[in-house]
């Protein structure tokens, strides 16, 4: 789990809370379920507009994505890769089809049995390629949720204002209801801001880096398995490999594989 999230959306809902109290006001002000409606229930019509039904019923899921974000191990990656390669050296390109079974990343497992089935470089090259792009595309897609609801929640909750700045209007000679009125004019924003730019936008930033990071994993392992099939030296592999990860996790490969 990325604590981060759970910790950055409770702690700023937190500080709103603690805000309005320390301000002298009840939090029962803040509740208005007529707010909620035009706020939460216009936003998700919204996105019903924009995306087709199955891409918004996933969208708990594209939450617990970013929640539970798939990990990558870089560095267990490289020495995987350089170990294929050292084989690959030992006993030609053949030998690697006994080890595929055992693999659970399935981009490397693909590419390395193209590279087996003796498919040329360069449609490898472009298979794994359109891969990756298409998984970038799929996860644009995901991300393009978030970023719309971003936008749709501050919109549905200016609507709301202007709704009840027209019911103040209305009955603005009822003085009694100026007030309740005027606060569900100015709520209805406070939702919406507050989904926006604590919820909505963040996660679309999560979300983006995830493919991020993703997208990077893949890079990886697409030059890996080129190197592989080129018959490049394993410490040609290594030192093409090590130029993915940060300068400071470099030594620490090095120094596991050999010079």
């Amino acid at each position: 789990m990325d604590i981060a999230i759970v910790i950055g959306i409770a702690s700023g809902l937190v500080f709103i809370l603690m805000a309005i109290i320390v301000a002298g006001g009840s939090l029962l002000m803040f509740w208005d379920p007529p707010s909620v409606m035009v706020t939460f229930g216009g936003c998700i019509s919204a996105l019903l507009v924009a995306f087709p039904l199955n891409e918004v019923l996933k969208f708990p899921t594209y939450f617990k994505a970013a929640l539970f974000p798939q990990r990558f191990d870089l560095g267990e990656l490289i020495l995987t890769m350089v170990s294929f390669s050292e084989k690959a050296r030992r006993e030609g390109l053949l030998a690697l089809e006994d080890d595929l079974d055992q693999l659970d990343d399935q981009f490397m497992k693909k590419g390395l049995q193209l590279v087996v089935d003796g498919t040329d470089p360069e449609l490898v090259k472009n298979i794994m390629e359109n891969e990756i792009d298409q998984m970038a595309a799929r996860h644009d897609t995901h991300k393009a949720i978030f970023d719309d609801a971003a936008g749709f929640a501050p919109g549905f909750g200016m609507i709301g204002t202007l709704m009840g700045l027209v019911l103040m209007l209305v009955n603005l000679n009822d003085r009694s209801s100026v007030g309740p009125y005027l606060a569900v004019a100015i709520i209805t924003t406070f939702y919406g801001a507050v989904a926006a730019y604590l919820v909505f936008t963040p996660l679309g930033r999560k979300l983006d880096q995830l493919t991020g990071n993703e997208v990077l994993q893949r890079s990886l392992v697409l030059m890996g398995v080129l190197s592989i099939q080129s018959g490049d030296n394993p410490r040609i592999v290594k030192d093409k490999l090590v130029s993915f990860l940060q300068p400071g996790e470099r030594d620490a490969i090095t120094q596991e594989i050999g010079e």
